[in-house]
């Protein structure tokens, strides 16, 4: 089965390099990297062409302005049955692909337990299961995602029941997993198969300090009810 790796960017030459190379170390011939950047102006644009590498599939000049709507760029371009989400700046352990390969033999969506690494590499944390309380279920995860998105490999089925992204979601990775949640089956994994990096400049606050009040909070909580109540009226 053919796989699609979606990987947003927006001026991440930081880490790039490195993290490409550890996901096209995993991939077959006629798999594919979507690349959709947002009008990056350092140097993402230069290290994406000197990859050099077929398998890459750029999608360039986006004004997005949102890692929301950048994704699902990147998705609604891909052509595989099996799909992950990758961010530009983490590293994937060697055996991700396969192990979560194997898992999906079973279910639609797996997500994978990580390391949380620092700007240097080093890793400031062994799980981020533990750090966030990840698990299954629905109403957990309205009141508080486990679906990181850098975690998930699913089915094709998933994004053709979540797409197109309703308007305000708070993320596309908790939107995703919601979907999963009511409509197909998942599966949490132990194994750490990224290495997830945090650092002054990431694009949204996962494992962070949300610096949402709690009234958006809220707000947010009751927009993604809303919008999985609609995907089931339309049954």
């Amino acid at each position: 089965m053919k796989i699609s790796v979606c990987l947003a960017t927006y001026n991440g030459e930081a880490y790039l390099s490195q993290q490409l190379t550890s996901i096209l170390n995993q991939l077959g011939k006629e798999d594919e990297v979507i690349i959709s950047d947002d009008s990056s102006s350092d140097n993402t644009l230069k290290i994406i062409k000197d990859t050099n590498d077929s398998r890459i599939k750029l999608f360039k000049d986006q004004k997005f302005q949102s890692p929301i709507r950048n994704f699902e760029n990147a998705l609604s371009q891909s052509s595989g049955e099996i799909i992950f989400l990758a961010d530009q700046d983490d590293i994937w352990e060697s055996n991700k692909i396969e192990i979560i390969l194997k898992s999906l033999k079973d279910c639609d969506i797996v997500v994978s337990d990580c390391f949380i690494i620092d700007s240097d590499d080093n890793i400031i944390n062994k799980s981020f299961f533990e750090v966030n309380g990840s698990r299954p279920g629905l109403i957990k995860n309205i009141i508080k995602n486990s679906y990181l998105g850098c975690t998930l490999g699913f089915r094709r089925k998933v994004l053709k029941k979540a797409m197109p992204f309703p308007p305000q979601i708070p993320m596309h990775d908790w939107w995703l997993g919601l979907v999963g949640e009511v409509f197909y089956k998942t599966k949490f994994i132990n194994q750490k198969l990224v290495r997830y990096r945090r650092h002054d400049h990431n694009a949204s606050s996962t494992s962070g300090k949300s610096k949402n009040t709690l009234f958006i909070k809220l707000l947010f909580r009751i927009k993604l009810i809303w919008e999985i109540l609609k995907l089931c009226w339309r049954k």
